[in-house]
């Protein structure tokens, strides 16, 4: 969500890359992302929020770590909007923005590590949004704990059969 009177700051201040497997793989792979925000300050028109989000791939072939803040600046009721949880895809907006800024990062480091990147659209930032089938997304947020959000991208077809058929034995 684009809230035209909100100024998003977005500093990356820890960015890790871990190139986990050197073997290639042939399957496909898909991402989980693990992300956690915290209200850090508030002033009249601005807030800081941290953030923390861990990709890993699967096949455990590649995983991101990347830590900073968000700063945003606007009118208190247009700042409110951004750190709501977009009811539809149940991930904060700024949680979006914070994605996208950091999925360039990402990219860079996939290239050099000679890894897939993450998809660009897993958080279905800017306008883009994948098929709900193709992505689940859980928020825990209390009032005391910061907000937790974990996207999960679900295995192939195949992989889940075998899978429920496993726990079913």
């Amino acid at each position: 969500m684009h809230v035209p009177n909100v100024s998003v700051k977005i500093e990356i201040t820890s960015l890790l890359g871990s190139k986990l497997d050197v073997r290639g793989s042939a399957e496909p792979v898909n991402f989980n992302v693990k992300a956690k925000l915290e209200e850090k300050e508030r002033k009249s028109q601005m807030v800081v929020v941290g953030f923390a989000m861990l990709l890993t791939a699967k096949p455990s072939i590649v995983r991101f770590e990347i830590e900073g803040t968000a700063t945003l600046t606007g009118k208190d009721e247009d700042m409110r909007r951004m750190l709501e949880v977009d009811p539809e895809r149940k991930v904060p907006y700024i949680l979006a923005r914070v994605y996208q800024h950091a999925f360039t990062a990402m990219y860079l480091l996939s290239t050099i590590l000679n890894t897939p990147p993450p998809p660009q659209d897993l958080l279905g930032s800017q306008g883009q949004l994948s098929p709900v089938e193709d992505v689940s997304v859980e928020v825990e947020a209390e009032k005391t704990e910061p907000a937790v959000a974990t996207v999960t991208q679900p295995e192939p077809a195949k992989q889940k059969e075998s899978e429920a058929t496993a726990v079913g034995k």
